[in-house]
């Protein structure tokens, strides 16, 4: 049994059994029974080339063979010289890459970064961090602190630094209907912010571009970005665009914040840039925030046993290498338009809200009732019921809780790799309204009598 406390392993959720994944080839997984599952968000908003591409392993396998690891303290390595170049290179406004392994780090790095630049600046004031809510950044210290996750952060308050916090962009829960003076959906509550604490006081403003799993791929209006940036500019905070889940072509541009013309002083990339294949992340920054710190301490002060690591780099090379081929991102935002006109059929299901998005990102709202927006209580667990009924029908989603108050919400996340199918996408549909239903039933059936 794959379950705690039969097996060794320390289970992400010890309350449950886990099928024993064997294989995956293109969207789909396949347990040690044989059952096949139709990954429908990559894993974690991950596998964006589908799995079992076996080039990428033949290229970690040759950079292995011929140095896998030195001190990025000590050396270079021809992986992360490669990977950092093509970074570069596809992202206008980015001068340099540090190459580390999961989202939580490259935020974490990300967020000292922005910090160490005003103290190398002569500006040590300059310490607070402005933040959305909800949101997510990650789960270290520093990254939690500048989280809006509270299921996430209820055991460590005392751990956790102060961030500022203004509401997202998320038109679904804002009550604005589109109102231009809407200070969440316009940009205005963040100066309202800034003004606040004090300018002199704001190191930077961390968001994602468009929202991740704690808005349910919330979508801002066209000009909030542009008026992000210019807000941190003339007020000197830094602008620091959180892309670990939305950027590497998700939605259907290499970088969510290119879409929107906005170019931040600092980005974090993760998940797809390896294509899932190896752990790796990026913070990207421009020379202007790097240079202080080249004149000054002379380094980040910051370290990571196997932040720039060869095998990992090569592994994101590759993966980067084969979207190029494949011409992956074009499809992505071309196939995402059928995604999203498919997905539109989810909404005369009972319980869901809203279904939003861009590319191949989606998200899937769940509510009591669709009139007044009404999340379901917490209590009823209505998320976890559905992915687990999802899982039971061969359909693999994220499930996200607590957007819509702190505590109560419920929604479902899809991030199909960017190879689906017309017809897979038509089984994603199909088996979502089979997950729904079965979700519903259980709750009527669970009920108490009246």
């Amino acid at each position: 049994m794959h379950r705690y406390p039969d097996s060794p392993v320390f289970y992400r959720n010890l309350a449950r059994e886990f099928p024993l994944a064997v294989r995956g080839e293109g969207c789909w997984i396949e347990d040690e029974t044989g059952k096949r599952y139709l990954d429908a968000v990559g894993g974690a908003f991950v596998a964006c080339i589908g799995h079992g591409v076996r080039e990428i392993g033949d290229a970690m396998a040759q950079q292995a063979g011929r140095i896998a690891y030195v001190s990025g303290a000590a050396f270079t390595n021809e992986g992360v010289e490669a990977l950092a170049a093509k970074l570069v290179a596809r992202t206008p406004g980015m001068d340099r890459a540090y190459i580390l392994g999961s989202g939580s780090e490259a935020t974490e790095a990300a967020l000292k970064l922005a910090r160490q630049h005003w103290v190398e600046r002569d500006q040590p004031t300059k310490h607070r961090v402005i933040a959305l809510k909800p949101a997510y950044h990650g789960n270290t210290m520093l990254a939690l602190s500048a989280s809006a996750r509270e299921t996430y952060r209820a055991f460590w308050p005392e751990w956790l630094t102060d961030v500022q916090r203004i509401a997202a962009p998320y038109s679904y829960r804002c009550g604005c209907d589109g109102a231009a003076d809407c200070p969440s959906c316009s940009g205005d509550a963040l100066e309202a912010a800034i003004l606040r604490e004090g300018a002199a006081r704001v190191a930077a403003f961390i968001a994602e571009p468009i929202g991740g799993s704690s808005t349910g791929a919330s979508v801002p209006r066209d000009g909030y970005l542009r008026r992000i940036r210019e807000i941190c500019d003339r007020h000197e905070v830094l602008l620091i665009a959180d892309e670990v889940l939305c950027g590497a072509g998700r939605t259907g541009t290499w970088t969510a914040s290119e879409s929107f013309g906005v170019v931040p002083d600092i980005m974090t990339l993760g998940k797809g840039i390896s294509g899932g294949y190896a752990p790796v992340s990026a913070v990207l920054a421009r020379d202007a925030i790097i240079e202080p710190l080249a004149r000054g301490t002379g380094a980040l002060v910051h370290a990571q046993t196997y932040s720039h690591h060869a095998v990992t780099c090569a592994a994101a090379v590759a993966a980067l290498d084969y979207v190029d081929k494949h011409d992956l991102i074009a499809r992505c935002r071309n196939v995402g338009v059928t995604f999203h006109e498919r997905l539109q059929a989810l909404r005369d299901l009972p319980g869901v809200g809203d279904v939003r998005g861009r590319g191949l990102l989606a998200g899937v709202e769940f509510v009591a009732d669709t009139v007044t927006r009404a999340p379901f209580p917490r209590s009823l667990k209505f998320a976890e019921r559905f992915v687990r009924n999802a899982q039971q029908a061969g359909l693999i989603v994220w499930p996200n809780v607590g957007h819509a108050d702190g505590t109560n919400g419920d929604l479902a996340m899809l991030a199909p790799a960017f190879i689906i199918s017309d017809s897979e996408i038509d089984l994603v549909v199909e088996r979502f309204t089979t997950a729904m239903t079965r979700t519903m039933a259980d709750l009527h059936a669970s009920a108490p009598a009246t």
